[in-house]
């Protein structure tokens, strides 16, 4: 399955992935510095989250992909459903 998403979720998806590599590089600097736990850890979450978000989009485009394909084969839906449950699990 190809990703495909129109432009404005993309440019959503890419915004979501291009802040948490921002918030990762912060990270980065925040424990070379020796900065607060807290911070690092709270800077660390946010990056995260970032990143689950990304995910999740990308994961819901290909299922609006799937939910449209038709014509599929009773064994081509019952394929697709474990290979998205198992997309979904990841980010779990």
């Amino acid at each position: 399955m190809q990703l495909d998403m129109a432009a404005d979720e993309l440019r959503s998806v890419l915004n979501r992935l291009r802040r948490a590599q921002g918030q990762i590089a912060g990270v980065i600097r925040m424990i070379e510095e020796g900065r607060d736990c807290e911070e690092v850890v709270t800077q660390l979450a946010a990056a995260s989250r970032a990143l689950d978000r990304a995910g999740f989009s990308i994961i819901a485009a290909g299922l609006e992909q799937c939910l449209a394909e038709e014509g599929q084969a009773p064994g081509d839906k019952d394929r697709m459903r474990a290979r998205l449950e198992k997309l979904f699990l990841s980010l779990a």
